[in-house]
């Protein structure tokens, strides 16, 4: 990719409505979506992660859904490297590429490179492991706080993943992650984006999160699951301990009861959702707009991309 390939990045919180803006917005312009979610990259997880519906898939090309099975292995390096060579397709075709999700580290890899953090240890990441079985995702959150409270505000303690990768990075490198991601800065540039995130007030964002996650077990969240467990895919998988799978599984094992369940998938979706609105604030490029101002997103993209014929509606 060239430095100064134009792309057009909108993110935003869970349920802010980010897939049906960006194919309002990119439907005029022939544009093409790059999934930037991390859960829209498996396969049969399609209720649980809100995926882009079979008419926006058609109305617009959707890229980097459903590329692995939930037991494959997927992070922001394969993610920037299956993205790169999409976006490249995009641009040679002469179209303009959109990324959207809600991904924040996939989104900032993309643009901003990756950090020459140490390979994996397996005989350490096996004794991490089982440490986390043993002892409980709170007391390996806690030590993660001890030694780099920075990456542990963070990471969830629930997020089992990301919590044993920066207590594996200390112990390789013996630098805390939030050290190494300061002196990366994620400053290599292979675009020009214009970056929005749309917003919200908090109390309308919660409600429609909550009425997301009702919907969600409308749609069959619940057979979804069945139907991943009945595949052979265990609940330590990562894909399933994601929002509302984890849930569904705690309920079917007996685990909770189905009110319980149900209300803390919602709790916990809306805490997720605060963890990306902090993520996102960080970030001085990001431009504010209320999640419904589709009309200003539009103006802005016909400005950036230097297309006068552009419709200011996109309505």
């Amino acid at each position: 990719m060239e430095a100064g390939d134009k792309l057009v990045v909108i993110t935003g919180p869970t349920a802010s409505g980010k897939s049906t803006v960006a194919v309002r917005l990119a439907l005029p312009l022939g544009a093409e979506i790059v999934n930037a979610d991390s859960m829209q990259v498996y396969r049969g997880m399609d209720v649980g992660t809100a995926k882009p519906r079979p008419e926006e898939r058609q109305a617009v090309p959707h890229h980097l859904l459903d590329v692995v099975e939930p037991d494959e292995e997927f992070n922001a390096a394969l993610y920037r490297a299956h993205a790169l060579r999409v976006l490249q397709d995009i641009r040679e075709r002469g179209k303009v590429g959109f990324v959207v999700g809600g991904t924040g580290l996939y989104i900032k890899s993309l643009l901003g490179g990756l950090m020459a953090c140490p390979q994996a240890d397996p005989a350490l990441r096996d004794r991490l492991r089982e440490e986390y079985e043993r002892e409980g995702g709170e007391v390996l959150h806690g030590r993660l706080r001890d030694l780099d409270p920075e990456s542990a505000g963070r990471i969830h303690p629930h997020d089992r993943v990301r919590v044993l990768r920066a207590l594996e990075i200390i112990s390789l490198s013996g630098k805390p992650l939030s050290a190494i991601a300061r002196t990366h800065g994620f400053g290599e540039r292979s675009f020009r984006p214009l970056k929005f995130c749309l917003q919200m007030e908090r109390e309308e964002l919660y409600h429609r999160i909550n009425e997301r996650c009702l919907r969600m077990i409308e749609e069959g969240l619940v057979r979804e699951t069945e139907e991943l467990l009945g595949k052979g895919f265990t609940p330590r998988l990562k894909p399933l301990k994601s929002l509302g799978y984890r849930h569904m599984v705690r309920y079917l094992q007996g685990g909770w009861d189905w009110r319980t369940a149900v209300r803390e998938f919602q709790a916990d979706t809306r805490r997720y959702a605060k963890r990306q609105m902090t993520w996102f604030r960080a970030d001085p490029e990001l431009i504010r707009l209320p999640a419904g101002d589709e009309n200003e997103m539009a103006m802005r993209i016909r400005e950036f991309l230097g297309d006068p014929e552009i419709s200011r509606d996109v309505r």
